[in-house]
């Protein structure tokens, strides 16, 4: 029997090769501008986030100190569709990296803080991280003190970070799709009659500093996920390209 082909994922990216603040939020002849008041204008409705901070770090320029690293981000968005199918937009060239701190100077951390120099402590190049070329926005979110490390701090600082990251889903989303620099598709491919393979993969769900969101609305997102936690770490099947697409937020 013939392979069955379902479930069409086209994942179209659009190369960064400068990152800039400006007046508002812009993506442009490879340039991605970042409104210069946009710290001002996320984390307001959390009332443990205190102060959110945000730069941009060079490629090549990783000798300098940061606070506990608490995630990679990838920009992207749907342009079409659900996580797993449709149309999705991404940036690459740049990542985000979420960083936190509490108001007494407490790293978010459980059996070991990253803080320290950037260089140190992120492997460059790896899946997942940023390349040594790229550009990364650091955005560094202090809570509240005086309360010891739980969920809800941790939630905080990532609703804060994604957040920041849907303003640029806002522009990336609208790009022409013509003017990709690449276009990749991927399909669930069915094979009647053959072997099925299936790959077991154990996520974190043990706590404040272990948690997974899964299925959230963006790639690789937080909003409309759930948490491995919330639902008892049950077994949850995920198709090749939702895994593809961004189906599970590191929370770790």
């Amino acid at each position: 029997m013939e392979d069955i082909y379902n479930e069409r994922l086209v994942i179209k990216s659009f190369d960064i090769q400068d990152v800039v603040f400006g007046e508002k939020n812009s993506i442009s002849d490879h340039r991605l501008t970042i409104d210069k008041e946009i710290s001002n204008k996320i984390g307001k409705d959390e009332v443990l986030v205190k102060k959110v901070d945000i730069d941009i770090i060079y490629p090549h320029r990783h000798d300098i100190y940061v606070n506990s690293i608490m995630d990679i981000i990838p920009i992207s968005t749907k342009a079409l569709g659900k996580i797993g199918e449709g149309i999705t937009h991404t940036l690459t060239g740049v990542y985000v990296m979420l960083t936190g701190i509490t108001e007494e100077g407490r790293q978010f951390n459980d059996c070991g803080s990253s803080d320290g120099l950037l260089k140190d402590h992120l492997m460059l190049g790896r899946p997942g991280t940023p390349a040594p070329n790229d550009f990364i926005v650091r955005i560094n979110v202090t809570v509240q003190g005086g309360l010891p490390f739980g969920r809800d701090l941790t939630l905080a600082a990532h609703h804060t970070a994604d957040e920041f990251v849907d303003e640029l889903r806002h522009v990336l989303k609208n790009l022409d799709a013509a003017a990709a620099d690449e276009r990749h598709e991927y399909y669930n491919i069915r094979r009647p009659g053959r072997s099925k393979v299936v790959l077991v993969k154990l996520i974190a769900g043990q706590g404040a500093m272990y948690d997974n969101i899964v299925l959230p609305s963006e790639p690789s997102g937080f909003a409309g996920g759930r948490s491995i936690i919330d639902m008892g770490n049950i077994p949850i099947m995920l198709t090749p390209n939702e895994y593809r697409d961004g189906a599970i937020r590191a929370m770790t």
